[in-house]
């Protein structure tokens, strides 16, 4: 068995065990083989990797579009009668919609505008950018959404008084390789990325910082595009910045894959996305997406 990642749930790899050898449902761990790059007897000129998570806050605007999208999902879920799909699709929405406010409330509204001091993450953005600037440093700066791509490019010229570069799945294989090989071979100081794209064999370790702007809630996907700039070639330490907006979902949500991280490590299958979500109830569900201030 292999796949990078494995995005099953553990119910999943439990079933194929259990379809393969019968009775052994219970007994994985004999019949797989995890390589770490973190081990050093696999790979010893690896330097290290650092996560840590970048705690934002909401601004005025993005609080009171917060606020009302939670009101609207409270009277979809209680006041009308809806289940199955449907009421999976409502929620898996809303989902797409809290994250888009979390980023920037232009996202949202569909307004190609972004004006950063709406944001309290393009705050936060300023805050790191000014470090790897002066160490004349690189970073990778990765959206699951690719609207967001081009906002962030323009926003981190700004910041570093120099153009960077952008990869997103609109861009063919052949642009593709030659932006990768424009990255590597001279000094750019940023690229912007869109998740999934970043997950699919780009080496691109001239950058020694990761910005993971929003989350996918997959940890294994996020991982992949850390591997971007933490793999074998790597001469720099790795700082990975995970933005977190407090009170929020995503703070909420941060904290539930905590806690399944440490199963779903024993046995290397990854958190589902954000389908398990779904399965709370209309109480836990407005629970969950309500802002704590």
């Amino acid at each position: 068995m292999t796949g990078t990642p494995i995005e099953n749930r553990l119910a999943d790899l439990w079933s194929l065990f259990d379809f393969l050898n019968p009775g052994l449902r219970g007994a994985v761990s004999p019949f797989i083989l995890r390589r770490l790059k973190t081990d050093k007897s696999v790979i010893s000129d690896l330097p290290d990797k650092n996560e840590i998570k970048q705690f934002t806050t909401l601004t005025k605007k993005q609080i009171a579009l917060y606020n009302a999208l939670v009101q609207d999902l409270r009277r979809g879920l209680l006041e009308e009668e809806s289940a199955g799909i449907q009421r999976k699709g409502k929620i898996l929405a809303a989902i797409m919609k809290f994250k888009q406010i979390c980023n920037h409330p232009d996202q949202f509204n569909g307004q190609g505008a972004v004006d950063p001091k709406h944001s309290g993450k393009f705050g936060a953005l300023a805050e790191i950018c000014e470090t790897i600037r002066d160490k004349h440093e690189s970073a990778l700066v990765f959206s699951q959404f690719r609207e967001m791509c081009a906002p962030l490019s323009r926003y981190f010229e700004t910041l570093f008084g120099r153009p960077g570069l952008v990869i997103h799945g609109g861009i063919t294989p052949k642009k593709r390789g030659e932006t990768v090989e424009k990255f590597n071979s001279g000094y750019v100081p940023f690229m912007v990325l869109s998740l999934k794209v970043g997950g699919v064999g780009l080496n691109l370790t001239a950058a020694n910082h990761v910005v993971h702007f929003d989350r996918w809630w997959n940890p294994a996907i996020e991982n992949q595009a850390t591997d971007r700039a933490f793999r074998i070639g790597q001469t720099k330490g790795v700082m990975v910045h995970k933005f977190v907006t407090t009170g929020t979902i995503e703070e909420k949500i941060d904290q539930m894959i905590e806690g399944k991280q440490k199963l779903a490590a024993d046995v290397i299958a990854a958190s589902s996305g954000e389908n398990w979500v779904t399965e709370m109830s209309n109480a836990e569900l407005v629970n969950l997406f309500r802002l704590e201030v």
